[in-house]
């Protein structure tokens, strides 16, 4: 389940593009350090679920890149990045528990505590967006390692988003942004703020996302 994971994450962000074909079985073996017989059982399942079609004389074909999980209208954005042909990375810089102060916007949020997870993305090699999660203690300390995207990590822990609420403003780069992003301080950014509920109305996630929109624009696709 390990080796499918971060080889439908590597499809899912760009890294194996649709219509290439991913590493032959032996790299992957020694790579993963696994038993040819894990790589194959992974790589079945990513062919039942449609992601790839192993073809002889030809390897192993990325199908399909979105995924069909019940959030994906959540994870839209990044998707439509790959359609595009981008690859896209997702480094993380920090996870931790935090105790939140009373009164404070956080604490107003979730209370006494909450988990906070600070990531940055990286759009073909360039930095892109920097981002902070906060999700609700009832998460039970998300398992992180290797994760690429925390929707589906939700997911798997039968938390269930329904509905999700954006707000976008224009702000100024923090120092710490700035750097990251390859910016100047104080340079102004696109800032997106997501509250993230469940089917009960209550909030799971809320983060905060700074776009260097100099890169790519920010899209927003309406389903008709």
């Amino acid at each position: 389940m390990q080796v499918k994971k971060i080889v439908k994450d590597r499809i899912l962000h760009g890294i194996y593009p649709l219509g290439t074909n991913i590493p032959p079985e032996p790299q992957l073996e020694k790579e993963f350090q696994v038993s040819k017989m894990t790589v194959r059982n992974a790589i079945r399942e990513l062919s039942v679920e449609g992601y790839v079609e192993k073809k002889s004389g030809v390897g192993t074909i990325v199908l399909r890149n979105t995924s069909l999980s019940k959030l994906s209208k959540g994870k839209r954005f990044t998707e439509l990045l790959v359609e595009e042909g981008h690859r896209l990375e997702k480094k993380l810089i920090s996870a931790a528990p935090v105790r939140l102060e009373a009164g404070t916007e956080l604490g107003s949020l979730f209370g006494a505590a909450c988990h906070r997870i600070e990531r940055l993305y990286v759009l073909n090699d360039q930095p892109y967006i920097h981002i902070i999660h906060f999700l609700a203690s009832e998460t039970h300390d998300p398992d992180i390692s290797d994760m690429q995207s925390l929707y589906e990590l939700l997911e798997e822990k039968n938390i269930v988003l329904d509905n999700f609420r954006d707000r976008f403003l224009v702000d100024f780069a923090t120092p710490e942004t700035a750097k990251l992003l390859g910016l100047e301080a104080g340079a102004p950014v696109l800032k997106r703020l997501r509250y993230s509920y469940d089917a009960e109305g209550r909030l799971i996630e809320y983060s905060m996302g700074c776009y260097h929109t100099e890169l790519h624009h920010y899209l927003v696709n309406y389903d008709t």
